[in-house]
């Protein structure tokens, strides 16, 4: 059963993540320039309002947050202030580009993609943010670099270029933070809805979530589909895993650019959406600065 866990409102709501110290769910909305901090059992809602648009964010092992901005990274040593830069501004001669999905290694990297407005061109990238604040290129051609999550031993790396309709699938060397061996995972028709944010449970299985395809799936380790949830949104964005057991699922959503129709038809689209799993998620990584 899908409930509406918050009625935020959100232009793009993004990056879930759990932080299980504080019981509390983060995530963001891009294009209001917001920080989230939910408290689901009361419902309580704290909001930090930054200066530009925020793609993702992750805890960090010392405290606060690590952010991917509109043109590099930035961290935040606790609630409410202003975001430090950290690392190299790869984006500031890219105006038509901005930092998109993350996801945090077990060795406390950020592994960040960028999305360009400029399609169908592809000079997207993913990058590797590193806690000495070095920043490394991992490779290019991408349009929307989304769906980024890593598989219970980390040495699987999930992605997907979102218009392609295409997730794949890499093998990792945890040590130097590299990735070979690409390789389909799993292919979505056209018209149906297209890869974005993602999270992998406990069994290895990769959530994804569709955007313009109304629900959430389930792909095994050899991505076959195992499970949809319909979702009452148009454009659910990512999925995390959190709760005292890890399993109950988060799921954020956009409410931008939407008809009257549309918006008749999905009052609560930007909203947080939540669900139980049987298989509960993956602790969530920190980043290590």
């Amino acid at each position: 059963m899908v409930e509406l866990l918050l009625d935020a409102g959100a232009l793009l709501g993004e990056s879930p993540v759990w932080h299980a110290t504080e019981s509390r769910l983060y995530w963001v909305d891009i294009d209001g320039r917001k920080i989230h901090r939910t408290d689901p059992a009361i419902g309580a809602d704290d909001v930090m309002e930054l200066d530009e648009q925020v793609g993702c964010i992750a805890p960090r092992a010392g405290g606060g947050l690590v952010a991917a901005l509109e043109n590099g990274c930035a961290l935040i040593d606790k609630w409410g202030d202003t975001p430090r830069p950290f690392g190299p501004a790869a984006l500031a001669d890219k105006p038509e580009q901005r930092f998109n999905d993350g996801r945090v290694d077990a060795a406390g990297r950020l592994w960040v993609g960028s999305l360009t407005s400029d399609k169908p061109s592809r000079d997207a990238a993913l990058y590797r943010l590193d806690p000495d604040g070095s920043l490394t290129r991992i490779f290019g051609g991408l349009m929307t670099s989304n769906g980024a999550a890593f598989s219970p031993d980390g040495r699987i790396f999930y992605h997907a270029d979102t218009p392609t309709h295409r997730i794949d699938a890499y093998d990792v060397d945890p040590a130097a933070g590299t990735l070979v061996g690409k390789r389909l995972f799993h292919q979505f028709p056209e018209g149906n809805g297209r890869p974005d944010g993602a999270a992998v449970d406990a069994e290895g299985c990769y959530w994804s979530a569709l955007w313009d395809g109304w629900r959430i799936v389930r792909l095994s380790p050899t991505g076959e589909l195992l499970q949809t949830v319909e979702l009452p949104v148009q454009r659910p964005t990512m999925i995390a895993f959190g709760g005292p057991d890890l399993q109950t699922a988060f799921v954020t959503s956009a409410g931008k650019n939407l008809t009257d129709e549309e918006r008749k038809a999905q009052p609560h689209a930007g909203g947080v959406f939540a669900f139980d799993v049987n298989v509960p998620g993956l602790i969530q990584r920190e980043f290590g600065a």
